[in-house]
């Protein structure tokens, strides 16, 4: 390599770590390692022994099997808000009523601790909304070139607005006054 390329030298852990961060923010992260972190519990607990010295402590239920079920499917909704994030509501609300449900059938929802950390994964899943994309200039760092063509209509000014979007904005209801709900007549006295 030659000492010109600049490119070429950056280390490539940045570049990984880049590249994550870069997928991270593009989706539900915490909100999918919050619920496979639920998951965990409350799938091991029912199938985990406990040796004190001589004694073993078996956490086991007769419902078992749908803990297992529960933690598992927990997981897979994890990885959905992470893998496809677009049905990120549909995996929050199912990972809350998953987290419900392991209260009466996984130990108290894997003692819990599934029963929080899924809770708090499905309600940050729901809650996550992408972020909205940048403007031109916001992206490239200068100025934009030519008139404000990325801006939204509230945001341009007045003399650049043309055709259909030279319709003066509309105020909502909310702002009306009483007179302006009236037909614009004014009661006297």
């Amino acid at each position: 390599m030659s000492p010109e390329s600049t490119g070429q030298n950056e280390h490539h852990i940045r570049v990984y770590r880049r590249r994550f961060r870069a997928w991270r923010g593009n989706r539900p992260f915490w909100a999918g390692l919050f619920t496979m972190a639920g998951g965990l519990p409350i799938a091991y607990f029912p199938y985990a022994d406990l040796h004190l010295g001589n004694m073993t402590l078996a956490m086991s239920t007769t419902a078992g099997a749908g803990s297992l079920i529960i933690g598992v499917l927990l997981i897979t909704l994890g990885f959905t808000m992470w893998f496809h994030h677009i049905v990120r509501v549909f995996a929050g609300i199912a990972a809350i009523l998953l987290a419900l449900i392991s209260l009466p059938v996984a130990n108290i929802g894997g003692f819990v601790i599934g029963f929080l950390l899924s809770l708090v994964g499905g309600a940050l899943s729901v809650s996550w909304a992408p972020a909205a994309p940048q403007r031109a200039d916001e992206a490239t760092g200068g100025e934009q070139a030519g008139p404000a063509k990325g801006l939204p209509y509230e945001e341009r000014p007045e003399g650049e607005l043309q055709g259909a979007a030279a319709v003066p904005r509309q105020h909502g209801a909310g702002l009306d006054t009483a007179a302006e709900a009236e037909g614009g007549r004014h009661r006297a006295g």
